[in-house]
């Protein structure tokens, strides 16, 4: 581990301090500010996952590093929210390079396993069995210029979205209103229950009916620090909103999380009105890239500017424990790759998967 020493905590037993020098270690990175290596999302995970742990290394009397984790049983270890965290990793010191395993032991943990790995991340790097593009849009030099990007990039997705945005306009009374920061709790109750009804209705696994995860979304979205702040967008027709999306954003960058929308306007594409008003909205606030997250979608084919990378993967200690993890894991992860990687396939699975989600609904 090199010099210094390290303790693990609950996240809510991290001091001002602390804090503090996280929030400048982060600073300092030049790294994108992306939210959810904010220290206020790893506290906030600690308020709904009891198993939410920090490792954090002292040097001569000073913090250098802060590793958030997950401690489940049999020292199997995850990144702090997993499952819903878009983006994971160690905030450390430059020139602080902790063996892996001798992280692992430091925390007392058999394996630690991550799927959204930010770029520059050398201590985990290495344990990656997948890299994954994240497609960005960098609104860095305005909306205006974003949009004459997609004028060249993407002439006919711009041209028919922004066709039905004026169609949907002229047949709503009042017209559309976009709001980049709604504070209306009631608008966020609607956003679930759409993202609960398009899981159900594509046959994934209902993210909010797990507690601790709308519990999580609730509390952020009240939650206002200028590193991390929940933001609910959202596309009304009058007063009638018909696409949402929430998010975290720090004071450049907006990660984006959960998008939905009415399915009774899905002629008019309104999620898709709705992500350009973000990127008008999002620019003009001062934000400068959007992060779409990990996963393909035509959506953001047609959006993005550009891509990041993340990484997932697992570091494991020799073992028993951790050959049980990878017994456990490994031959799943393989198959999903398998699957992930020929298009044809995938397409297969999603068909048989929303096939299946309908028979579930029609009993």
């Amino acid at each position: 581990m090199g010099a210094g020493r390290v303790r693990s905590v609950r996240p809510q037993e991290l001091g001002a301090r602390e804090i503090e020098a996280w929030r400048a270690l982060r600073a300092a990175s030049g790294a994108p500010a992306n939210p959810f290596l904010e220290p206020e999302f790893t506290l906030a995970v600690g308020t709904v996952r009891p198993a939410a742990r920090v490792a954090v290394w002292w040097e001569d009397g000073e913090p250098v590093g802060f590793f958030p984790y997950e401690k489940g049983p049999l020292g199997r270890g995850r990144a702090i929210g997993f499952g819903v965290s878009d983006s994971q990793g160690a905030v450390l010191r430059p020139g602080l390079r902790p063996g892996a395993r001798a992280l692992l032991r430091a925390c007392s943990l058999a394996t630690w396993e991550f799927d959204n790995l930010a770029d520059g991340q050398p201590v985990f790097a290495s344990a990656a069995a997948g890299s994954f593009a994240s497609p960005v849009i960098d609104v860095g030099e305005g909306y205006a210029a974003y949009e004459a990007l997609l004028r060249v990039r993407s002439p006919k997705f711009l041209r028919t979205t922004l066709a039905k945005e004026r169609k949907l306009g002229r047949r709503t009374e009042g017209g559309l209103r976009f709001v980049l920061d709604e504070r209306d709790p009631a608008a966020l109750r609607t956003l679930m229950e759409w993202k609960s009804a398009q899981y159900r209705r594509t046959g994934r696994g209902d993210r909010f009916a797990q507690e601790w995860i709308s519990t999580l979304v609730r509390r952020l979205h009240e939650h206002r620090t200028p590193g991390c702040s929940g933001v609910l967008s959202v596309l009304y027709a009058g007063d009638r909103p018909v696409a949402a999306h929430f998010g975290l954003r720090s004071a450049t960058v907006l990660s984006c999380w959960f998008p939905s929308y009415d399915p009774e306007f899905a002629p008019y594409s309104p999620g898709l009105i709705l992500h350009l008003r973000m990127a008008e909205g999002a620019a003009a606030d001062g934000i400068r890239l959007l992060d779409l997250g990990r996963g393909d979608a035509a959506y953001k084919d047609s959006l993005k500017t550009g891509e990041l990378t993340v990484r997932e993967g697992a570091v494991t200690r020799p073992g028993l424990r951790a050959a049980a993890h990878w017994l456990g894991r490994e031959p799943a992860r393989r198959a999903h790759a398998f699957v992930r990687d020929r298009p044809a396939l995938a397409a297969r699975a999603r068909t048989v998967l929303t096939a299946a989600a309908r028979l579930r609904g029609d009993r």
